[in-house]
């Protein structure tokens, strides 16, 4: 039997990345991907499903709160923001895409953003530390569909 089970070598991959592993190839494409990110969510803010999304998060308060793109004084607590970010960021389906299907930034970028605008004035976090989580949570994802039979199976199920 191995000495680890597959979720503690997986978690311990990933708690080992560090921003020195960040090559500069990798810093320039995943600037690329955040700006593209940035930019179709601010034109899926206009979107009707963006709209019904915002609006029905409206009933969500908290101490804590995060910017809802492209809406000007309208925040939510972090994790509304960033489901209602992460909807206009897909919302057109313009977003980066992997195969097997998934749309990796959509999912990390949003969240990232909402988070670090929760954090203490004092505890914000540097543009690495951007990078490096965002890249972190773009590994986790394509070690996941790695792992997932459900993922190899999608062109079987059309």
């Amino acid at each position: 039997f191995p000495s680890q089970t597959v979720t503690g070598n997986f978690a311990k991959v990933i708690h080992g990345l560090n921003a020195n592993q960040l090559t500069d190839q990798v810093i320039q494409r995943s600037k690329r991907m955040i700006l593209d990110t940035l930019g179709v969510g601010l034109l899926g803010t206009s979107t009707e499903v963006c709209h019904k999304v915002a609006q029905y998060s409206k009933i969500y308060s908290s101490d804590l709160s995060s910017t809802i793109w492209g809406h000007l004084g309208f925040r939510l607590p972090p994790l509304y923001a960033a489901f209602v970010n992460g909807v206009a960021v897909h919302s057109m389906d313009f977003d980066d895409t992997w195969h097997p299907a998934t749309h990796p930034s959509g999912a990390v970028l949003p969240a990232l953003i909402a988070l670090s605008e929760a954090f203490p004035q004092k505890k914000k976090t540097s543009g690495l530390d951007l990078l490096l989580a965002f890249n972190v949570g773009i590994e986790v994802q394509g070690r996941l569909l790695h792992f997932s039979r459900e993922a190899r199976n999608i062109l079987k199920r059309y």
